[in-house]
This record gives structure tokens, sequence and C-alpha cells, in this order.
């Protein structure tokens, strides 16, 4: 999976709130050896090229969503959080950013509704907020 550590290392060097806190390297290690042995790796694909990936953890908590700068915009990270969503059944955690306006408005449109905030209880020490979503209830059935 190093294209889709690429992904993130892309991101983060192009993201200026961002602080670069891991080399490129570990950043790849940590990936392979954490986050993708402990859950389903969703990628997106086109043309043969990695566009974007989402990595779930067995528990529903949404590890990784990023995309390749080249393909955001098109309905690829819809595509993979309402696979996600399929997947998880009945609800779906995640963090993101605080600073990351454009990832709490897609959340957001899908339905995440923010549960908790914090100033920055994480290794980049930047605020961040819990998003939460949860399937709407069965109905019954009308007699």
């Amino acid at each position: 999976m190093p294209a889709c550590a690429g992904i993130l290392n892309r991101w983060i060097d192009a993201t200026p709130w961002m602080p670069r806190i891991h080399p490129q390297e570990d950043v790849e290690r940590h990936y392979r050896e954490s986050v993708f042995a402990n859950g389903p790796v969703i990628v997106a694909d086109c043309r043969g090229e990695i566009a974007g990936f989402l990595a779930l953890s067995a528990d529903g908590f949404v590890t990784a969503l990023y995309l390749d700068e080249r393909h955001r915009g098109v309905g690829i990270g819809t595509t993979l959080i309402r696979e996600a969503k399929k997947r998880a059944r009945s609800e779906l955690t995640l963090w993101t950013f605080e600073h990351n306006g454009g990832a709490q408005r897609f959340y957001e449109r899908e339905g995440f509704l923010p549960v908790r905030r914090t100033g920055g209880d994480n290794e980049e020490g930047l605020p961040d907020i819990l998003y939460h979503w949860r399937s709407e209830p069965l109905r019954e059935r009308e007699a």
C-alpha cells in the first residue's frame, strides 16, 4: 500500500497548517504495519491508479480517508464513505482536524454529527473534532 501512504504524505506536505512530525518513510511503515493491518482498506481505482482510500477498523472507526489531489471533487470520497457505511451497517466514528473545513462539510453532508472537540489532544497538537454517524433506525411496517 505504498501508493496510499503516498497520498497521505502528499496531503501533509501540501497542507500549510499540518505539521510534518514524521518522515515519509515512517508514515508509510506506520500505515503498513498498523492502520492497514487492523481492518479493511477500501481503495478507489481510477484507470489503474489509486485515487483515494479509506481505512476502517473492525469496530467501525474510520482511521483514514484521503484522496489524491487530482481526484478530489468528483464523488470518490462519497463513494468511499458510503461503502464504509454499508460495511459498518449501524455506525461509524472518525476524527478530523478543526482546520479542515472541507472535511467537516463533507462529513456533515454525509450525515455525521460532531460529538466532541479537543484543543489538540493528538500527536499533531491540533484542535480536532470527533464525528459520529448512525444509520437510520428501521421503521416498523404498517399493518
